[in-house]
């Protein structure tokens, strides 16, 4: 583990379990929360221009740093609406990739060094467009401009406020919580507590069930992929070794080892940096011939380096019809919606 990698999981243990040192840090915290407030004032005001696209936009995001789930709620709502009949598009920042230009339409066959591990993620799951650009206001238009489209998901930019948006959804970590309450650098908080009373949607990743006006997810460990061949084995199937190597490069690896452990696995662990680029060198020390299991995330970075004993966990959300109806009825009827490219 690097330093950088040491010093973040040291100061998430600190958030999260509400250290006193961290008071030490209060002054700062106090500058960043009035900072963050009158940032987003400015645009609720009218002081800085907002740019809404002529669909619905939702924004999936979190007020905390760290894994909450976003991504495969993103996924759950692309397949969800598009059972519904919605034409469904997706802009991300694209963190992590260098595209040759943007905005950038992620091609599913492409590399994820272009398009950033979580959008070439969500392009290859659920087939449907994926535009990546720093302005996300320009990644929306440039969607708008290629693809005919009713609904927009915007994958994180929750704090991007150039962009505006039709429902907000929030991601928080059942466990986790909002750590010590604190903005940072003190606590975890990219936005002060109350910020959730202005969102639309609240879902708690890994909650045991819907509750205060918050919605549960839960992750469904389904089929373990190959890597190099394709070849998809539902868990129940599993034959090949229980013993195994498990990678994880994500904002929690701790929930993806629980997952493992639920489903029966003995393993040792190799964390990485959330977003890392992998290489030969930095893999380097896998045992050779042992079996390894990653998170779909670090296996759209690895296939050009994979072995035929790595294979990936793909999970599924689940979620309530109790969300789903209130989703619905934050959007128009999908007859109602746009039905061309707009300029």
């Amino acid at each position: 583990m690097s330093w950088q990698q040491s010093l973040e999981q040291g100061l998430l243990r600190a958030w999260y379990g509400k250290q006193s040192w961290l008071v030490l840090l209060r002054p700062l915290s106090a500058l960043y929360t009035y900072l963050v407030r009158r940032r987003r004032e400015r645009y609720l005001y009218g002081e800085r221009s907002q740019w809404s696209p002529p669909v619905p936009l939702i924004v999936v995001g979190n007020i905390t740093l760290g894994g909450t789930g976003k991504t495969p709620m993103v996924l759950w709502i692309v397949s969800f609406l598009l059972s519904r009949g919605y034409r469904v598009g997706v802009v991300s920042r694209g963190y992590g990739g260098q595209p040759p230009h943007y905005p950038w339409q992620v091609d599913p066959a492409g590399e994820a060094a272009h398009s950033g591990d979580e959008p070439l993620l969500i392009a290859q799951r659920v087939h449907v467009p994926v535009f990546i650009d720093p302005d996300r206001s320009a990644a929306a238009r440039a969607l708008l401009a290629h693809e005919p489209v009713d609904v927009i998901i915007s994958d994180d930019g929750l704090q991007h406020y150039a962009l505006g948006r039709s429902v907000e959804l929030v991601m928080l970590d059942a466990e986790r919580g909002l750590g010590n309450g604190r903005c940072l650098p003190e606590g975890p908080l990219r936005e002060p507590p109350e910020r959730l009373d202005s969102v639309d949607l609240i879902v708690s990743n890994g909650a045991p069930a819907d509750q205060g006006g918050r919605y549960a997810m839960h992750l469904r460990p389904t089929t373990l992929v190959n890597l190099l061949s394709g070849d998809a084995v539902p868990l129940k199937l599993w034959q090949g070794d229980r013993e195994v190597v498990a990678l994880a490069g994500i904002g929690n690896p701790q929930r993806f080892f629980r997952t493992l452990d639920n489903c029966g696995f003995a393993y040792e662990t190799r964390v990485f940096a959330d977003h890392a680029s992998y290489s030969v060198e930095l893999l380097g020390d896998l045992p050779p011939g042992k079996t390894v299991i990653m998170t779909e995330k670090d296996a759209v970075k690895c296939r050009n380096l994979a072995q035929g004993n790595w294979w990936y966990l793909s999970v599924d959300a689940d979620m309530s019809d109790a969300f789903a109806d209130a989703l619905i009825a934050l959007l128009p009827p999908v007859s109602l919606s746009p039905t061309s490219p707009q300029e």
